[in-house]
């Protein structure tokens, strides 16, 4: 069939898409519009999963504002024009949503499934409907454990539009997942399509493992070398274009006038970035990557700032950050320091009516002030005190409270279930070593502190430090140990010596391995007769929760203090069982002593988690790699001036951590901790996770494919494609793989996959088997049935075709309507056949052509009933929806607006809107109409002899 521009064609597996236009033809490759649902998709020719949509005589079709039902169809230049009534219809004037069903005609034509696969058919719709609805989808197969503050976080933002916040939880609280959590759930809801994800070049392959590992979410990495190769095969193309999910440094951008311009006009729906207080900005002058962002943040709706550092480091630095979420709120930053401090005066308020403490005379004059043109809280305020005024008020300064809209702060005393730091520090006697022994620990030292680690001689075979290591392991008999340590070379350094000198089972984690070998690994390490000891370099160790271990070896320490606390996080992590060990050594008289020394004294890194780390690091850092090269030459006075240093350091980090306790802000600390509705979304993935009908369910849909399924432990089982019946198949291209169904297990196993409804493997599964024929069309005889009845069993799927910003199914997801109607077109939607009739089913054997005629008659006048039937029934589920959208929208319009008049965070464009959303989606909803999906004879075995 010749492609024509202007033809209508069918997504098989995106039918909820409508009908699209076919609009330009470019070599191998095709471009369809999907007008109504706002997506335009390209496809390769020879494997596009799209079918004509062509209708045939007696169906009613419509367009430009008539409908007629076809009496004739011609081809005029290679599109098909429908006439019936004196009226005819281009298919490119057609509407975009229409009934393309030919289920009936399967049916009549006697090719049927067997009536198991129709049941099955329906229960996928059924729970793909529900699954669609759920506030946690997109998130029900993420690799997270259900953290209340993150789960939080995640729920509040999802539902902002336009998303605009700055992620500031302290060090360990898990910004990155959050900021995943928050795209994930976005993208699957379609609410964005387009993200560019910006970070310092030591983070990219970090967050490209996290968010396909975490979230299944396959990102694309882009670089000069990938651009240019974009361009030298499509001169004039902009290079970030070619992806919708694209990952790139921002010092790799932000250095060539080239890519920042091609990547600020290539149009993002929602930009992240990471480390953003690296973003250097005054108010004469910002650094190239400040601007950058600025530039980006212009133009895409959405961004998402991350940074730990406290706001009381760097007041200028805070206010740049959120210049670049709302610059018309944040444009003078001596307004935004006077507001800052009046807010952190409340914070003493705020803790006293959040612990339910009896406020002085000042502060109820401070809350007068500030809340008395309100006549509700004036008479709160003049009446005595109790729990629950004191929550309204407390509610009543959150909702004031100017940056609790655009910033998250969660704290590490706020949020509790950290285990205690035991560190166990040796000091090895320095007088030992010889000049050799000396020069190559130096040599070490100053390897360690390049970004890249260069190569050089690790020398492990008579180091004294591998007796240490050798000695704990042997002492603590069962127990496992984290090794951590700078580079890929020492990992395979200590590997090669400890199998020479020791017979404990290692395995290796570095960023030379593949992600399989690295999960093979991990899961070797987990297991409980596995490997008692895991090398991990430095990047091989990031984003991993080896939180079963509580032995954590630092074999060297690195000079960035954020960097030793990530070490660290990979044990300390809330719902750890048991206090952290942190093992460390260091010889007398050398760099690594001083750096210990100045970790132990100065910072108390390893007891823990210093907020001020980055500032004393910029402000010390200098002086203390000048003094640890001394220290390990011997030089005079170089003990004391390093003495004099950690006493230094100290006493600056007692000052800024009292600094950032006293101009705490208590208030957005408790809007990071209140706000939420009931904690829905946290609910939502508990009653995933507890539902094993739907695992049972995920089994059954594969076996529609020809895989088989063994338990292989509990809630653990292996799919094997041997007899797959298909190359449509969302994975399992490289033979049998292990899944699961257990959120613990998944989190301590890296490489089984967690299997709910929004996984890729099964939400392409469903796709694959709807967008088919499989069991639309069945015959099934009933021998319970009276006389010569009949039935005919239609299911109807509730289709609304919108844009797909508007994530629509939330409200409305393709909802199946099951409609049964007799010869006598009475409905009997109380019928459901017994599984023993449908099993036995199977072996009745029908001549259908005998019934070819009788089913032409009966068939067409039930159906149209039926479809009826649907069309009522459809209006009573449009006006649950729309009941839900005012329930959900509509209510926090109103409380928007309310607060928009106390609140100047409110800005206008949120009001705008939701308002142009809820407009959109009454408009939408309304036009949803039911298309035949599947539809079931039913008959009397007496029935059978009419024919």
């Amino acid at each position: 069939m010749a492609l024509v521009p202007g033809q209508r064609y069918i997504s098989n597996a995106e039918p909820e898409l409508g009908l699209g236009t076919l609009i330009r033809i470019e070599g191998r490759s095709v471009q369809l519009l999907y007008a109504t649902a706002g997506v335009l998709r390209q496809y390769a020719v020879h494997s596009a999963p799209i079918a004509r949509a062509e209708f045939r005589t007696g169906q009613k079709v419509a367009g430009k504002g008539i409908s007629l039902v076809i009496e004739k169809v011609t081809d005029e230049e290679g599109l098909l024009v429908y006439h019936g009534g004196g009226k005819s219809l281009n298919e490119a004037e057609l509407d975009d949503s229409q009934s393309i069903s030919r289920a009936d005609e399967r049916l009549i034509s006697g090719r049927v499934d067997r009536a198991d696969r129709f049941d099955f058919r329906q229960e996928a719709l059924l729970r793909r409907a529900d699954a669609l609805r759920s506030p946690a989808w997109g998130l029900e197969s993420a690799r997270i454990d259900l953290i209340a503050h993150q789960l939080r976080v995640a729920e509040i933002a999802a539902s902002r539009q336009p998303l605009r916040i700055l992620l500031a939880d302290e060090v360990g609280l898990g910004k990155t997942i959050e900021a995943g959590m928050i795209l994930a759930r976005l993208l699957a809801s379609g609410r964005v399509g387009r993200v560019l994800v910006l970070l310092p070049e030591s983070l990219v392959y970090q967050w490209f493992v996290e968010l396909l590992r975490r979230f299944n979410l396959q990102f694309s990495l882009f670089d000069e070398e990938r651009c240019e190769s974009i361009e030298t095969s499509d001169p004039g193309r902009n290079p970030f274009q070619d992806e919708q999910l694209v990952i790139a440094s921002i010092g790799f951008l932000s250095g060539s006038a080239k890519r920042s311009k091609q990547v600020t006009e290539a149009g993002w729906d929602l930009i992240i970035v990471d480390e953003a207080h690296h973003l250097a900005w005054a108010p004469e002058s910002a650094s190239p990557e400040y601007r950058l962002v600025e530039s980006l943040a212009l133009r895409a709706p959405g961004l998402i700032l991350l940074t730990a550092t406290p706001e009381q480091l760097g007041r200028s630095g805070h206010f740049a950050r959120l210049r670049l979420l709302d610059p018309a709120r944040y444009h003078d930053l001596g307004a935004y320091i006077a507001e800052a401090e009046g807010y952190a005066e409340l914070s003493g308020i705020a803790d006293k009516l959040n612990d339910g403490e009896a406020l002085s005379v000042g502060d109820c004059n401070e809350l007068s002030r500030r809340l008395g043109e309100d006549e509700q809280m004036a008479g709160l305020l003049a009446t005595p005190m109790d729990a629950a005024a004191a929550n309204t008020l407390l509610d009543a300064l959150i909702d004031r409270h100017g940056t609790g809209r655009v910033m998250f702060r969660n704290r590490r005393a706020q949020v509790g279930g950290f285990p205690r730091r035991v560190p166990q520090l040796v000091a090895l006697e320095g007088s030992e070593l010889d000049d050799g022994q000396r020069q190559h620990l130096l040599a070490e030292f100053h390897a360690d502190l390049q970004v890249s680690a260069p190569e050089i001689e690790l020398p492990y075979a008579n180091d004294p430090r591998l007796t240490w290591l050798l000695d704990m392991i042997d002492r603590l008999g069962d127990e496992k140990f984290l090794l951590i340590c700078r580079s890929q070379a020492k990992v395979l350094a200590l590997e090669e010596v400890l199998r020479m000198r020791s017979g404990v089972k290692v395995a290796r984690f570095h960023e030379g391995m593949s992600l399989l070998q690295r999960d093979r690994n991990a899961a070797y390490f987990a297991d409980k007769e596995g490997a008692r000891l895991l090398l991990c370099s430095e990047i091989g160790s990031e984003g991993r929760n080896f939180q079963f271990a509580h032995h954590l070896v630092l074999w060297d320490l690195p000079l960035d203090p954020d960097l030793l606390e990530q070490r660290i996080g990979r044990l300390d992590r809330i719902g750890q069982k048991h206090d952290i060990i942190l093992h460390a050594c260091a010889f007398s008289g050398t760099a690594q002593h001083a750096l210990m020394r100045w970790y132990d004294l100065g910072l108390d890194a390893f007891r823990s988690s210093p907020s001020d780390g980055r500032e004393l690091l910029k402000r010390y850092g200098e002086r203390l790699v000048q003094l640890a090269e001394q220290h390990a030459h011997g030089g005079e006075d170089a003990d004391s001036e390093l003495d004099a240093l950690i006493g230094e350091t100290r006493a600056t980090h007692e000052e800024l951590s009292a600094l950032v306790n006293s101009g705490r802000d208590r208030l957005l600390e408790l809007a990071s901790a209140r706000q939420a509705d009931a904690d829905r979304l946290r609910k939502a993935l508990a009653d995933a996770d507890a539902n094993l009908a739907n695992d049972e369910f995920i089994l059954r849909l594969f076996e529609q494919f020809g895989i088989e399924s063994e338990e292989h432990a509990p809630r653990v089982v292996v799919l094997d494609p041997e007899y797959l019946s298909t190359d449509g198949f969302p994975g399992l291209k490289d033979g049998p793989q292990q899944i699961t169904f257990d959120r613990a297990v998944a989190l301590a196993r890296e490489d089984l996959p967690l299997l709910r409804m929004d996984h890729p493997m099964v939400s392409g599964s469903i796709d694959l088997l709807l967008e088919g024929e499989h069991g639309n069309a069945s015959f099934l005889v009933d021998e319970a049935l009276p006389g010569r009845s009949a039935l005919l069993e239609c299911v109807f799927v509730l289709t609304c075709v919108a844009d797909r910003e508007l994530a629509i199914d939330r409200y409305l997801p393709p909802l199946p309507i099951r409609i049964v109607v007799d010869t006598r077109l009475l409905p009997r939607n109380d019928y459901k056949p017994s599984a023993e009739c449908v099993r036995r089913s199977a072996d009745r054997a029908i001549e259908y052509s005998r019934y070819r005629k009788l089913l032409t008659k009966l068939v067409k006048p039930m159906l149209a009933h039926a479809e009826t039937l649907a069309r009522e029934r459809a209006q009573i589920e449009i006006g649950a929806a729309l009941t839900r959208v005012e329930r959900e929208l509509g209510d926090e319009h109103a409380r928007l607006v309310a607060l928009a008049r106390v609140n100047p965070a409110v800005r206008e464009e949120e009001i705008e809107a939701i308002d142009a959303e809820l407009e959109a989606l009454r408009t939408a909803i309304p036009q949803a109409g039911p298309r035949l999906d599947a539809v079931r004879f039913i008959c009397s075995a007496d029935f059978l002899n009419l024919a």
